[in-house]
């Protein structure tokens, strides 16, 4: 019998985002100043007041209240009648020094010898239900929201847009796993004030969202995919109705409170540590991003059609205290998904050292993962550039979601004797 699955996203506008999007800012400042920096920063933001809090061992100072108002600009919250806008806002920093009894579990002597950040476990999952390898409903919710962005920046064929969002996609499958169609998509996006009734605004929006943005998304699609756009799917726009007053304003924002949004919109399993906000050293962060990098090869190799990968650690040990695959029965080799884990242990090396060294993560690369998704997007190659407050200017070439390339394929098919 078929089934349904839904998953959700938020926009850079959510005040959650709002918060992720300033401690990634952080992290990269850090980082671009300081590669070996230690940091754990936490964002809270509510009405015209943003709160920094969290440890940091680095040798830079930050400037670290025009970082926070460079973000939320950057996101569009630049009006008082927002109630939250990044050049009025408050900022309170209570940022303070790592505590020397966890760094001292983090660094060696040997640098490959580093131990993780934090005990725990994180997991990794891709499907082939996609080109990107990602649950097709969460790449849904995603593109929604980020052709949305594009339409509020656009400011032509939809003028009211404000920066907060929500969207919600439902796909019907079959018994064997293959979506059918999609049932129904949710979409609530915070709007400019209307001289109309209600009604009339409601109606105005929901055509704008079925005629003029839905459109768009579909047409940057795979032929197969935009086939499961048919009349049927059943639309809920701004259900509750008048949505003006959002943001910060309308909701406490907090740092890591998106995380299943950040990964698989609820498909395989999440061990509960957030991202945003995180060095590399935290494993929370690196290990989610090392396992989603397995899973993706052994996947793309060919080795099953859906994969999710486990790995723990203890803090301040270097060796994982287990690493686990399971393949839902997709494996297409003679294996049992035990023997899969013991091959999978000996080519990705699952230290805290050696991932941060294969996936270059001690580069300012972070901003970028903080809406939108941490998984599924697109490696590039590009140059940033960050000031501190002496007036040093960096530059500096980096390589953004590594986590998401392919360079593995040949090591597992090999190891698999594909």
């Amino acid at each position: 019998m078929s089934y349904l699955f839904t998953s959700e996203s938020v926009s850079e506008g959510h005040p959650d985002k709002v918060a992720d999007q300033i401690s990634d800012a952080l992290i990269d400042n850090f980082l671009a100043f300081d590669k070996s920096s230690k940091v754990a920063c936490e964002t809270l933001v509510t009405t015209g007041q943003v709160v920094l809090a969290g440890e940091v061992k680095s040798k830079t100072y930050l400037d670290v209240q025009k970082i926070a108002r460079d973000v939320i600009n950057k996101i569009g919250y630049t009006k008082g009648e927002y109630m939250f806008d990044g050049n009025s806002c408050g900022v309170l920093s209570a940022i303070h020094e790592q505590s020397p009894d966890i760094n001292q579990g983090v660094d060696r002597a040997k640098p490959e010898e580093q131990g993780a950040g934090d005990q725990g476990m994180m997991f990794g999952y891709a499907t082939d239900e996609t080109e990107n390898y990602m649950p097709l409903a969460l790449e849904l919710s995603h593109r929604l929201l980020k052709e949305l962005a594009a339409l509020r920046r656009e400011n032509n064929d939809i003028t009211y847009l404000r920066p907060d969002a929500k969207s919600q996609v439902t796909i019907e499958y079959s018994d064997d796993n293959v979506p059918q169609r999609i049932d129904a998509i949710v979409i609530s996006t915070q709007h400019d004030d209307f001289d109309t009734s209600e009604e009339v605004m409601l109606a105005k929006i929901k055509k704008d969202i079925v005629e003029i943005l839905i459109p768009r998304v579909v047409a940057n699609l795979p032929a197969h995919i935009q086939k499961l756009f048919t009349n049927d799917i059943t639309y809920h726009i701004n259900p509750t109705g008048i949505f003006v007053i959002g943001g910060p304003h309308g909701d406490t924002g907090l740092t890591g409170r998106k995380i299943i949004v950040d990964t698989y919109g609820g498909k395989g399993a999440h061990g509960g540590g957030a991202f945003s906000g995180k060095d590399p050293s935290k494993v929370d962060r690196s290990g989610a991003y090392a396992t989603r990098h397995i899973a993706k090869n052994l996947v793309a190799a060919g080795l099953c059609k859906e994969v999710l990968v486990q790995v723990s650690y203890a803090i301040g040990v270097a060796k994982p205290t287990s690493i686990n695959v399971e393949t839902y029965g997709t494996a297409k080799v003679d294996l049992t998904d035990g023997e899969i884990s013991k091959k999978v242990e000996e080519i990705f090396d699952m230290r805290p050292y050696f991932i941060e060294k294969r996936l270059k993560l001690r580069t300012p690369i972070y901003s970028e993962t903080a809406a939108y998704g941490h998984m599924g997007r697109t490696p590039e190659i590009k140059t940033v550039t960050f000031t501190n407050p002496m007036g040093e200017t960096i530059s500096e070439e980096v390589e953004t979601f590594t986590w998401e390339k392919l360079d593995y394929v040949d090591k597992v098919k090999q190891a698999f004797k594909f």
